[in-house]
């Protein structure tokens, strides 16, 4: 396609450059660990804000919303401005929400803070992480560096929810968040050590393809939530989002036939290997978000598990990440990564799967751990692999654009998986429990119509605990059967719900044999000429 050459010099001094690439997993660690603490406290968080189940599990697709949808200007901006001083705008961003979580005694203030501006510091910091990592170290240090900090994430995966879960169960969730605004300082305490890596392109700023890229990304996420919370127009945003990435597309390569300036370079996108690499993490966050948004729910909500317990149980999933990521990063040696990255999708999908037949007989959380150890090591040689496989061969003067675009995969990803996996976790327990309720024999016809009209103003996961205390009064024949109807139903809708990852990773498992039949990736290094298409 093109040809560049990087500007980088040789990679910072060994001590520096250790204590550089753990600064750099420790920034990642928080990126990922926000999400997890956000995803076992729920039940906490709802009844501290006295708010509802949807409401927070919106704000955490929210924030990875405004991530997706902001992303590609955040690459630019760390273009503009520089990639270091981006990198630190992000960290700052994400310090305030987390200081916000501490102190928020609304949901509207976790929607603002949390979400919104934390979600702008997570689209400011991950390209710029992404490409000081591709600046600052070459060659086999880079990968490792890349595999460290894919261990981080899995890492943060594993620790935040059973950390989250003691901190939440026997302190409060608001100290765990505190914890964040701890690691985030002693990040910026060695800022000093990153060398910044100068950007010579063009330097126009393409206001029309960041308006695009924020309509169509936030359009089509948007959508997805409104449906959720029982809201009006969701085919219209949903097609309003359609509408902007095609026009989006359009633009980006309009602009670059005319040689003018654009968000994207969409020749970016001539490389087969980077078109797969960015397609097969958009996967692989689908799959993580509809899994970790429903499994969470869940273990709480019909388990009545507290944060702890549902930390312990999600373990198998997050320490079997971590391990694997940790053990493919080091042993991965001559093996293909594409190799690699078919095994990660082929025993993700193998782990869903088993727990779709598991779910409605499981009485306890431990019963999901052999299909979570296996999903999880899926997991983890995927973290342990896809940036590396997508921003290796990059040129140092295309990496921020070409992370930019990984990244809002990834956050885009994400964010549609956490959406898509709730509404439809929700809106297949609302049509189940109607059905039952109307088709029951025990209720009358004036009860089996306001359950209905309830859960279809509002649909709620509810404990049976908390549907007890809110049919106190009604007769107990009536009161049994519709914690009967609540408690068949719920299973019925997780399973449902966990169709969106398996599809997720089914196409993932489908796109690694294409991946087999192309040349493997080789990594550029400083003052290396690189071809990326």
């Amino acid at each position: 396609m093109t040809e560049g050459t990087s500007t980088a010099g040789p990679g910072p001094a060994t001590a520096h450059g250790r204590r550089l690439a753990i600064l750099l997993a420790m920034a990642m660690f928080v990126l990922v660990v926000d999400t997890s603490l956000m995803n076992v406290s729920i039940a906490s968080v709802v009844r501290d804000l006295d708010t509802t189940v949807s409401g927070v599990q919106a704000a955490i697709a929210l924030e990875a919303l405004v991530s997706a949808a902001f992303i590609l200007i955040g690459g630019k901006v760390g273009d503009l401005i520089g990639r270091k001083r981006a990198y630190v705008l992000g960290l700052l961003g994400y310090a305030t929400g987390a200081l916000a979580m501490a102190l928020a005694q609304s949901l509207s203030t976790i929607i603002i803070f949390w979400a919104v501006l934390g979600g702008i510091g997570a689209s400011l910091l991950l390209p710029g992480m992404q490409s000081l990592i591709h600046g600052n170290f070459a060659g086999a240090e880079q990968k490792r560096v890349y595999a460290l900090v894919g261990a981080a994430a899995a890492i943060a995966a594993a620790v935040g929810p059973l950390l989250g879960g003691f901190i939440t169960t026997y302190l409060s969730w608001r100290i765990a968040f505190l914890g964040e605004v701890v690691i985030i300082a002693v990040v910026l305490s060695g800022i000093g050590i990153v060398r910044d890596v100068p950007y010579t392109g063009p330097r126009d700023i393409d206001v029309a393809g960041a308006c695009l890229s924020v309509v169509g990304m936030g359009g089509i996420v948007l959508g997805i939530l409104v449906w959720q919370e029982g809201g009006e127009s969701v085919v219209a945003l949903l097609a309003i989002g359609a509408a902007a990435m095609a026009g989006l597309v359009y633009w980006l390569l309009r602009r670059k036939r005319r040689g003018q300036p654009a968000l994207l370079d969409p020749d970016l996108f001539r490389s087969k290997i980077f078109r797969l690499g960015i397609t097969q993490q958009m996967l692989q966050q689908i799959a993580l978000g509809g899994t970790m948004i429903a499994l969470p729910i869940y273990l709480q909500m019909v388990l009545e598990y507290n944060a702890m317990q549902a930390g312990l149980s999600l373990a198998p999933l997050s320490l079997s990440m971590f391990a694997v990521a940790l053990l493919a990063g080091k042993k991965a040696g001559d093996r293909r990564p594409s190799g690699i990255v078919r095994w990660g999708f082929l025993l993700l999908t193998a782990g869903l799967l088993l727990l779709v037949p598991i779910v409605p007989r499981a009485e306890f959380g431990w019963g999901l751990v052999p299909p979570l150890l296996i999903a999880g090591s899926g997991l983890g040689l995927l973290v342990s692999q896809l940036n590396n496989y997508t921003l290796a061969p990059i040129s140092q003067e295309r990496v921020s654009e070409a992370a930019s675009a990984n990244s809002a995969a990834g956050s885009f990803g994400l964010s549609f998986g956490l959406a898509f996996a709730g509404a439809v976790m929700l809106a297949t327990l609302s049509i189940t429990f109607t059905a039952m309720a109307q088709a029951s024999t025990v209720l009358p016809p004036a009860e089996q119509q306001r359950v209905a009209q309830v859960l279809e103003e509002d649909a709620q996961v509810m404990t049976n605990t908390q549907l007890g205390e809110l049919l106190a009064g009604q007769p107990q024949q009536v009161q049994d059967e519709i914690i009967r109807i609540n408690t068949e139903a719920r299973p019925f809708a997780l399973q449902v719900a966990l169709l969106i990852p398996i599809l997720a990773g089914l196409l993932g498992l489908f796109n690694s044999f294409r991946m087999m039949r192309l040349p493997d990736p080789v990594a550029s290094g400083p003052a290396e000429e690189t071809l990326i298409g």
